[in-house]
Parts: structure tokens; sequence; C-alpha cells
């Protein structure tokens, strides 16, 4: 017990070393070299993304959602897309239509035109409880191609949602750049994935022509390097970080946080901002972009800045 106790001991000691040794290799260690800031972040800032076209609004990632987040004069909108047992590339988020829609199963199950034909208005409620939104004929599933197809002047923050290990996962990457670049929307596109391997696959298909965000895996190592004081050892891939606010409530809007991105030329995103007083912080602290389910709270902030 005792040789034990001691072997902890040393190792502890030997580990606190090693730490210790790395924030000091960190402090003057030269950063990794960033990367350039691509052309979709380079219009006018700062960007406020309609979440799934503002989902607390209108029926989520349809038409009518996206017409309503355009009237409130958006900079673009936060989407997902899956692909169907055709090989077509849908705007949608779940694996399953059961919750958005009227039918059941999953998307790779359907096809393109079954899709089409559900009611995607059929299970929002309205603060009333009302379903009001039930058989509207913009309340539809859309293709990838007729989003950039319908909206050409609205950036679009695109998540390949299916699992790399799928087969609709393994050629989702070259759909979607196909699509982007049949309708030259290479610097109005931003994608991102929950997984890191669906970047790097549409990374090296696009070649670095469009703008990607960081994976899960890549903002948990960036942040534990950056709270632990190895920040400059941090090699970044993505162009941006799109984070929550808070995380098991470990707050994530320090001003030190957020310089330290802007330093990296990592663009700084935040989403699940729905109110007006959090935009204002977050902007004035250096974020680039926030991604609210509220549409209408965007334009609500445009407003409030023009009367300053």
């Amino acid at each position: 017990m005792v040789k034990i106790s001691r072997l902890l001991r040393n190792s502890a000691a030997g580990a606190a070393g090693i730490f210790s040794g790395l924030i000091l290799y960190s402090k003057f260690k030269g950063r990794p070299e960033s990367h350039p800031i691509p052309p979709f972040f380079t219009h006018k800032k700062h960007y406020i993304f309609a979440h799934r076209g503002g989902m607390a609004l209108r029926p989520e990632l349809t038409k009518l959602a996206f017409d309503t987040a355009q009237d409130y004069e958006v900079d673009g909108f936060e989407t997902d897309v899956r692909v169907t047992r055709d090989e077509q590339l849908i705007v949608f988020h779940d694996a399953e239509v059961d919750r958005t829609t009227n039918g059941s199963g999953k998307v790779s199950e359907h096809r393109l035109d079954e899709i089409q034909r559900l009611d995607a208005g059929y299970h929002f409620k309205d603060i009333n409880n009302d379903t009001p939104y039930r058989n509207h004929p913009d309340a539809k599933v859309m293709t990838f191609d007729e989003l950039l197809e319908t909206y050409p002047e609205m950036l679009i923050n695109v998540d390949l949602k299916d699992h790399p290990d799928s087969m609709e996962g393994q050629i989702a990457p070259e759909l979607i750049y196909e699509s982007i670049v049949s309708h030259n929307a290479q610097n109005r596109v931003l994608v991102t994935s929950f997984y890191q391997e669906q970047i790097r696959r549409f990374n090296e298909i696009s070649l670095g022509t469009v703008a990607i965000g960081a994976s899960e895996e890549e903002v948990t190592v960036g942040l534990t390097k950056f709270f632990t004081g190895l920040g400059n050892m941090f090699e970044v891939q993505a162009n941006t970080f799109q984070m929550p606010t808070t995380y098991h409530n470990i707050p994530l809007t320090s001003q030190r946080l957020i310089s330290w991105l802007n330093s990296r030329n990592i663009v700084p995103g935040y989403y699940g901002v729905n109110s007006i007083d959090l935009m204002s912080d977050l902007f004035n602290k250096g974020v680039h972009t926030v991604v609210t389910d509220r549409p209408d709270l965007a334009f609500q902030y445009r407003q409030n800045q023009v009367q300053k």
C-alpha cells in the first residue's frame, strides 16, 4: 500500500510537472498559423441567422419559415440536410419524419416525392396551442437545391446530419458540394457537422473553397486547450466555432475567450440567442454571428441600433 501511494504521488507530481512545462512552452511557442477568413464571413457584419428558418415562429425548415425570416431581414438561415432513399439532399433536421410531419419512418427510407407530399406544418403549435399551418401550401420540405435557388441573396449555414458511417452520410459531402458549385454559392454557404469525419470529407472535396465550421470534437479540443492555458498549441482546422452560451453551467461568452477566437481567425458564433440583450452583449464583445429561433428579434435589434 505504501509503495502504491508513493507511486501515485510520484505519478501526480510527474503529471503536474509535464502540465506546467506545457503551459510554459505554450506561452513562448509561436501560435500555429491561422487560416485566412473566407469570403463567407466578409459580408457586412454582424450576422443574425434564423435557426431552422425561425422555428419559434413557423414550422421549421419550410418555405413558410424561410419566407418569414427573410421578411424580418435576417442575414441568413441555419439549416440541416439529410439524404433520402433516392439520394436527394433535403432540408431536414431529424433522422425520422415523425416529429415535424404527418408521416412516419426514417428519411432514408422515403423517396423525395414521398417526403414532399408530407405536411411539415402538421405538428407546429402557436402560442395559443393551435395548429394554424396544417395543410399550408408552403409548409413543405424543400431540397437543398430549392433553398439555394429560392433565396439567392441569403447566407446559408448548413449542417450535415447523417452519420458518417451510413450510406447517406458517405455521399452527403459530395452531394452538397455539387449543389453549392452548381449554384455558384461557394461564397455564401458555410458547411458544418457534429461529426469531424464529415467536415474532413467535405474539405477534401471542396479543397478549402467553401467555409467550414468546427465539429463538436474540434470545439471541445480548442476550448479545453484555451481554458487550460494551452491555447497557443491549438491548431485550428475550421473557420468558425459555433457554440452554446453555456455548457454544463460553464459560461462560454467571456471577453477573453471571444478575443482569443478572433485573434486566431476563428470566427466566434453562438446559437440559442433568443433575447435582444444577449444579442447586444455578444456583438459588443466581438462576436460575429448569432443564431436565433426568433427572427423577429433580429429585426427589433436592428431597429434599436438604427435609433441609437
